[in-house]
């Protein structure tokens, strides 16, 4: 049984940081393209950032780009979203995805989901 668990979200002050982790079981990550979402509430999901299998193939949507950073630890079978330079739109529920080796800058074909975690960020 394949088994997502995001942890790390939490409330923090603009500007401020937090790093989520998404660990897998029943999957080996590293042979996956593996992605973050988010969803705000009244609002539709949102494809944040992702990573193919070989270093450096990495996407992000505009609105993270060069604030949030996708990397994964193979060892651990973890996925990483470090996310830096907080703002009050960042806030949302953070899903962590995996799908079999396919384009990493599209949001489709995820079939392996986390139950998501909580991000706040106030002004």
């Amino acid at each position: 049984q394949v088994q997502l668990v995001e942890s790390g979200g939490g409330s923090v002050q603009a500007g401020g940081s937090l790093r989520l982790s998404c660990a897998a079981s029943g999957v080996t990550l590293g042979r996956y393209t593996v992605g973050w979402f988010r969803q705000a509430p009244g609002k539709e999901r949102e494809f944040v950032t992702g990573a193919g299998w070989s270093v450096g193939a990495t996407y992000y949507a505009n609105s993270v780009k060069g604030r949030f950073t996708i990397s994964r630890d193979n060892a651990k079978n973890t996925v990483y979203l470090q996310m830096n330079s907080l703002k009050p739109e960042d806030t949302a529920v953070y899903y962590c995805a995996a799908k079999f080796p396919s384009d990493f800058t599209t949001p489709t074909g995820y079939t392996y989901w986390g139950q998501g975690t909580q991000v706040t960020v106030s002004s």
